[in-house]
C-alpha cells in the first residue's frame, strides 16, 4: 500500500466588484501536478466571508445566468441587518457568499481533477468592491 501524501498551497484570484467570477481550474490542475498526487481529493476554501467557490460551465451565458440568480436570491439594496451595524453596503455580499459556500471538495484521478467535460471550478467575489481572493488548497492522496 502506498503512503498517503498531503500537499498544501494557496492561489490568488483577482476579482472585480461582485458578483464576479474567474475560472481557477488551471491553477488547481497546476497544484495537482506539483503535488504529484495521482489519486485522492482536493479541497479548496476561499478565505473571506464575502466570497465563494463552486463549479459551473464557465461560458458567458451561464456566468450571466448565475450572476442574475445570485442577485435575485440576495439582491443589493434591500435592508440587511448587517447594514445597521456596519454601514458598509455589503450585507447582500455576506448572504450571497453563504448561499454558495466557501469551499469545495473534488476527486483527483490519474493526476487530474475529475470534472465533467463542461465543468470548471470558479472563485466568486460577492463584495461591493474589487478583491484579491486567497484560496487555500489541500490535496490528499497517493502518488
Amino acid at each position: 500500500m502506498k503512503p498517503v501524501s498531503i500537499f498544501c498551497a494557496a492561489i490568488e484570484a483577482k476579482l472585480k466588484i461582485g458578483p464576479d467570477m474567474c475560472d481557477i481550474t488551471p491553477l488547481l490542475e497546476n497544484l495537482i501536478s506539483e503535488s504529484k498526487i495521482q489519486a485522492g481529493n482536493l479541497s479548496a476554501t476561499l478565505v473571506g466571508s464575502t466570497g465563494s467557490i463552486t463549479t459551473i460551465e464557465f461560458e458567458p451565458g451561464v456566468i450571466e445566468d448565475l450572476k442574475r440568480a445570485i442577485n435575485t436570491l440576495a439582491p443589493p439594496g434591500l435592508e440587511y441587518e448587517h447594514e445597521k451595524a456596519w454601514h458598509d453596503g455589503n450585507g447582500h455580499s455576506h448572504v450571497q457568499a453563504a448561499l454558495l459556500g466557501p469551499s469545495i471538495a473534488l476527486p483527483i484521478r490519474n493526476g487530474k481533477l475529475r470534472l465533467g467535460t463542461w465543468q470548471q471550478v470558479v472563485a466568486v467575489n460577492h463584495d461591493n468592491r474589487a478583491r484579491n481572493r486567497t484560496i487555500e488548497v489541500t490535496i490528499i492522496g497517493v502518488p
